[in-house]
């Protein structure tokens, strides 16, 4: 069958008269109030943490699945461009910027947890529903269930989080493996469930992710065929016991050995959770981020000035955490396996339950006095991340995306966009083993280098046969020719990497018609599912989409 040809869409930016109409008819169909046309709101759509030049005329907001369809059949009539969001805190790969110029349909009033069951561990919610949302919802029930959470705002969207496969820190750090039953809107205006969902009597529907026949549920992860209004998640029973662990090494020479310690763990898994792994750049951001002694930008850190960091600070060169649940027997075997499988290979290994977590919080004030050296500011680090271990969300993380700031806000309500933080994320994938880390983190450091930039990496071993590298680009992006320069940087790293054979899991807007397939016909496939479900290229153009 041959594919239906797509038809120009109007940019809206420049058809004022098309634009019109459909704000006229939007304002009919949601309500006036949830048309917006003007005001800061809209500035707001345009900013990133890195430069842009889409523009958003306008925003809708409706508060339903209806609402949605009617939104998409106004689009689809005038052909007026729509994009999806969510929260918009997508920050380092867009924030709430779409691809193209478009008008912003915002999701935010869809929050409702609308089923939730305790027996079988499960939730469904709407695209609007915070990480804050769903973790007070769990709370207030007593439950003895946990979600899953990443490192970002609390304010983040679960659903926004997931289809863009985001991950988190428990064994169900791998969001989107963890989901079903998908509602979903059509650029057509058609609504689609996915999985045993399709029939209106199917109880597995939120317990059983395939259904019976082609399984479409990753179609709309990280595309432009659909809007995503509903989606079940599975939670995490609370173990019986908690524990976590850290490792650090002080040779960069031992990474290899490092992470082949690790493969086996995983691949077994005596760990379950995912094993985050960070640079000594990566977190001095998070210990410096709100320091007057961090590092004054443009200016590269120095080995020297790195090496006394580390010393005062006590941290590695690499260092990584993971979290063991289970009884405490289960989690007792565990920790000596890592004992043993990390004896000659890192530095130093530590467990920490609730209790010590504690008592390292009472003892900071003394070990300084004694040692000289920082506790309190490796704890303060460390303890949002056992809680993001236990489905915890946090908001310690954000500051992190100052630490390259000239001058940080007079406010603690800290917005990236807002502030002109400097935040470019690639993330590429390897296989999970030491030498695939060694050319990886040579390749990262010698682009780095080339346009002096300090490099903040983090290895996640967030399966068991992967690993998930992200590489971080901070800067102040009210210091003239920043952007362009870190830009620079990125489109050099991301060229060197897939040279390499090493690709991105995830894009930012800057380059997601960037990548072609080059074996087969993936490209072709898709285009032509996109033809078929929007015809008139009205949703998000040209996100993950090939030019």
């Amino acid at each position: 069958m041959q594919p239906l040809p797509l038809q120009p869409t109007v940019d809206p930016s420049r058809s004022s008269g098309a634009l019109a109409a459909a704000l006229e008819a939007w304002a009919a169909a949601i309500g006036p109030e949830n048309v917006v046309s003007d005001g800061p709101d809209l500035a707001q759509s345009e900013m990133a943490t890195f430069a842009t030049h889409q523009r958003v005329p306008a925003i809708l907001r409706p508060q339903d699945v209806n609402a949605v369809e009617k939104c998409l059949a106004i689009a689809n009539h005038y052909r007026v461009a729509l994009h999806p969001r969510s929260s918009g805190r997508n920050w380092g790969y867009g924030s709430r910027v779409p691809v193209r110029d478009a008008v912003v349909i915002d999701l935010g009033r869809m929050n409702r947890i609308v089923e939730f069951d305790e027996e079988l561990g499960h939730v469904s919610v709407e695209p609007g529903v915070t990480q804050r949302q769903l973790h007070e919802f769990l709370r207030a029930r007593g439950s003895v269930l946990w979600m899953d959470a990443t490192g970002s705002s609390p304010e983040c969207s679960v659903v926004g989080n997931t289809v863009e496969r985001g991950f988190g820190h428990t064994p169900y750090g791998d969001h989107f493996a963890n989901v079903c039953a998908l509602e979903v809107v059509l650029p057509d205006g058609r609504r689609l469930a996915t999985g045993m969902a399709r029939f209106e009597n199917a109880r597995a529907a939120p317990v059983y992710r395939w259904g019976v026949g082609p399984s479409l549920d990753g179609l709309f992860s990280q595309s432009n065929l659909g809007i995503v209004t509903r989606m079940t998640l599975w939670l995490m029973p609370r173990p019986t016991y908690f524990q976590a662990f850290s490792f650090s090494i002080d040779q960069d020479a031992d990474l290899e050995a490092l992470v082949d310690a690790l493969r086996p763990l995983r691949l077994d898994r005596t760990i379950p959770s995912a094993v985050h792994i960070g640079n000594d750049v990566k977190i001095l951001s998070s210990l410096m981020s709100q320091s007057p002694q961090r590092p004054a930008p443009p200016s590269l850190l120095s080995a020297e000035a790195l090496d006394d960091f580390r010393r005062e600070f006590g941290f590695g060169v690499w260092n990584g955490y993971g979290g063991l649940y289970g009884t405490r027997a289960q989690v007792a075997a565990a920790r000596g396996a890592i004992r043993a499988a990390l004896r000659g290979v890192a530095d130093r290994v530590r467990f920490f339950d609730d209790r010590d977590m504690a008592w390292a919080a009472r003892l900071a004030r003394p070990y300084r006095w004694l040692t000289g050296r920082h506790l309190s500011q490796p704890l303060e680090f460390f303890k949002p991340v056992y809680e993001l271990m236990q489905g915890t969300p946090t908001d310690r993380m954000i500051p992190s995306v100052y630490w390259r700031k000239l001058t940080l806000p007079a406010t603690d309500r800290l917005n990236p966009d807002r502030d002109r933080c400097g935040l470019i994320w690639l993330p590429v994938v390897s296989p999970l083993g030491g030498a695939h880390a060694r050319v990886m983190i040579d390749i990262v450091r010698q682009v780095f280098a080339c346009h002096a930039f300090d490099p903040a990496v983090s290895m996640t071993l967030l399966g068991e046969r992967s690993i998930s590298n992200v590489i971080g680009i901070s800067y102040d992006r009210d210091m003239a020719g920043e952007d362009a320069r870190a830009m620079r940087c990125y489109e050099d790293l991301l060229q060197c990497l897939t040279r390499a054979g090493y690709y991105p899991y995830r894009l930012g807007i800057q380059s997601m018609g960037e990548l072609r397939s080059t074996v087969g016909c993936h490209d072709e496939l898709v285009a032509g599912i996109k033809r078929l479900v929007d015809p008139n290229g009205i949703l998000s153009p040209g996100r993950y989409q090939p030019v």
